[in-house]
């Protein structure tokens, strides 16, 4: 591993459409953490990047000495430098219950996601994707009427999972018909007009919705 060199404030290098790192970015806003983001081009990374972190992969976060990726690592070592807001419950049995929600979710909607997004797989396989996405979300759309966040009264990290993958719904090629999926509608609206949400958006996050 190579030397890193110290940083005189926090950098965040970060892909703009990229919902990993979109993630990363909004739990930095509801944190109010000043920090420099470093736009990558996913396929034109920069060398130093490479001493940084082994797997030269975004988004990684660097903090003094630390250098950390993997979103939900820097989600988690965010919340737990910055404690206010705090974005995971107190109490151990509602803190392994968000995880496991994150867990799902990387699970059940992320990999459909990254399928769906990268393109290089068979029409018929991203087609498949975008439909299990789909029927996925409206199966658990209940589930958002529930309570004002994402099974919970507070906004908390499985927010800032789920909300960066409902923005790209439309570039996703994913529309919710309207009755069914009204929950995650007004769940969306909620969401999306948070300042920290709006401040989250890069450039690119900002184009995939009129």
């Amino acid at each position: 591993m190579g030397v890193i060199a110290k940083h005189s404030s926090m950098v965040f290098y970060s892909d703009g459409a990229d919902h990993y790192c979109h993630r990363v970015r909004l739990v930095l806003c509801e944190k109010g953490v000043a920090v420099e983001i470093v736009d990558v081009d996913p396929n034109n990374m920069p060398e130093d990047l490479v001493d940084l972190n082994p797997y030269n992969s975004l988004p990684t976060l660097i903090d003094r000495e630390l250098a950390l990726y993997e979103s939900q690592v820097i989600m988690e070592y965010l919340d737990e430098r910055f404690p206010h807001p705090p974005l995971l419950p107190v109490y151990p049995v509602a803190r392994a219950q968000s995880r496991l929600f994150m867990y799902r979710i990387q699970r059940d909607w992320c990999g459909a996601v990254d399928t769906i997004v990268a393109g290089r797989s068979k029409d018929t396989v991203i087609d498949r994707n975008r439909k299990e996405l789909r029927e996925s979300l409206i199966s658990i759309a209940p589930i958002f009427a529930e309570k004002p966040f994402f099974m919970s009264d507070e906004f908390t990290l499985v927010d800032c999972c789920v909300a960066p993958i409902l923005w790209r719904l439309p570039v996703l090629g994913i529309d919710l018909p309207p009755k069914q999926g009204k929950p995650i509608q007004q769940y969306m609206d909620r969401i999306f007009a948070r300042d920290a949400f709006q401040a989250s958006l890069s450039e690119a996050e900002m184009d995939m919705r009129d």
